[in-house]
């Protein structure tokens, strides 16, 4: 499974941003997509997942509310809208894609990752 993300950029607080995220390759052994994000300085940390067959999400607390993770299957991409910006959401964002059952909220439970894509938000 490869990924590629794209849509990070540069926002003032309380903007939006929407990522996205295509996967290509074995697509079908698919089991859970999420994002992670990591800021300079800071360890990766969990932002969402959801699985790829139902309508499962589960978000890390401080982005409940203003972020919402989505996959369209038929184009086989991910999607994080980020509302309601703030300057501690800058990080390099990356997809990442399980093909089997395994610690959602943990990197090590993705095989595959996508190269990242920047989010700056300025205050």
């Amino acid at each position: 499974v490869q990924l590629q993300a794209s849509g990070g950029g540069l926002v003032q607080a309380g903007g939006s941003l929407k990522l996205s995220c295509v996967a290509s390759g074995r697509t079908f052994s698919i089991y859970r997509m999420g994002w992670f994000r990591q800021a300079p300085g800071k360890e990766r940390e969990f932002v969402a997942r959801i699985a790829w067959n139902t309508v499962s999400t589960y978000y890390t607390d401080s982005v409940k509310g203003r972020f919402t993770i989505s996959r369209d299957n038929a184009k086989n991409t991910l999607y994080l809208q980020m509302n309601s910006l703030k300057p501690e959401d800058t990080a390099l964002y990356h997809c990442a894609a399980a093909t089997s059952l395994g610690l959602n909220t943990k990197a090590s439970g993705y095989a595959y990752w996508g190269q990242g894509t920047l989010v700056t938000v300025s205050s």
